[in-house]
């Protein structure tokens, strides 16, 4: 059952976090553009994949209670769940921005270009990929 939760672990994280990484990332230049179709695009990829990337939590958050001996407990496990609720947080702003944005573009009037919103997806979406990079490496490099 453990090596079931950790594949099922790891999958999910190479198979969300990477696309919604990467989703978020191209979101600024489609802003820049104002490519609305692919901004709706990526909108709904990050809704998508944020969502799904819940399962990395999910699946992680039980083979450590499957594992026992308080694997739970330990400070990298504490620190790394922290850091993915902080990185949810981050893509629930991420995904209201977008929204924002493609209303913005959207509208015939010319005066909101969405500025605001690709400065803080770019900023937060960078941040989102070192919160990423942390956690792998608190996975990897126990203690």
């Amino acid at each position: 059952m453990p090596s079931l939760l950790l594949w099922l672990h790891i999958g999910f994280a190479i198979f969300t976090i990477g696309p919604v990484t990467a989703a978020t990332m191209s979101a600024p230049r489609a802003i820049r553009s104002k490519n609305v179709p692919a901004l709706q695009f990526i909108q709904r990829l990050t809704r998508i994949y944020s969502l799904g990337s819940l399962g990395v939590f999910v699946f992680g958050l039980v083979l450590g209670i499957v594992l026992g001996g308080g694997v739970l407990g330990r400070w990298y496990m504490t620190a790394s769940m922290t850091l993915f609720i902080v990185a949810a947080v981050m893509l629930v702003i991420i995904d209201r921005d977008l929204r924002t944005a493609v209303q913005a573009l959207s509208s015939e009037s010319a005066d909101d270009d969405a500025k605001v919103q690709n400065g803080r997806i770019a900023a937060i979406s960078g941040l989102l990929s070192v919160i990423w990079l942390v956690i792998l490496f608190l996975m990897v490099v126990p203690e």
